[in-house]
């Protein structure tokens, strides 16, 4: 079975929200999403590869077409369940930044906080699970960031760096990031649920 998605018009987690309803409801052989913005595309890219599709993208710089082939060999890829965790099983921290600074009062005292908070974050060693840039938190993720290397540092570690799409796309940086993966909100809320603990600044 072949079904299509009609994404114009919506803002992220939108279109991957359609697309996750198609999936469970009908569980397509092909499945065909339309968007009409970048973030989108990858999130919906993204999460079609993931649950076990050949994925394909037309655009025409306009909208882009995402079309999905099941993977049978593959079978079908679950979403991720939460885990039981055992004793010897490092906790999954996870960090989100959803701004430039750290506490309110003094912005450029702030600014410096932020810097060494991110410089000093991989000292929590393989606690760290994910880190999360939300709305001007994004601004450390792009070209000219003078924190770009301590996060690229980060993900060279292992920790997983997700960054919102529709952020990006509302200070019209999607082009400048620089580290990490574009996600969605459905991603952040995920993380979250499997996260043990979830650090917000």
């Amino acid at each position: 079975m072949k079904i299509e998605i009609n994404g114009i018009g919506l803002a992220c987690p939108a279109p991957v929200l359609k697309t996750k309803e198609a999936i469970e409801n009908q569980n397509p052989e092909q499945i065909r999403v339309t968007v009409d913005n970048d973030a989108a595309a990858e999130n919906v890219s993204r999460f079609l590869t993931y649950n076990g599709f050949e994925v394909s993208v037309d655009s025409d710089g306009r909208t882009s077409v995402i079309e999905g082939i099941r993977d049978i060999a593959a079978g079908d890829a679950p979403l991720p369940q939460k885990k039981e965790k055992s004793d010897q099983d490092h906790q999954k921290i996870m960090v989100m930044i959803a701004s430039q600074t750290i506490g309110k009062g003094d912005d450029l005292l702030g600014e410096k906080l932020m810097a060494s908070f991110l410089k000093t974050l991989k000292e929590m060693g393989e606690d760290l699970w994910r880190v999360v840039f939300v709305n001007a938190g994004v601004k450390f993720t792009i070209e000219g960031s003078a924190q770009l290397e301590d996060i690229r540092a980060l993900e060279e570690q292992g920790v997983h760096i997700l960054v919102c799409g529709t952020c990006l796309t509302h200070f019209d940086l999607l082009d400048q990031k620089r580290v990490g993966e574009t996600t969605n909100m459905l991603d952040i809320v995920t993380s979250m649920e499997l996260a043990d603990k979830v650090i917000n600044l």
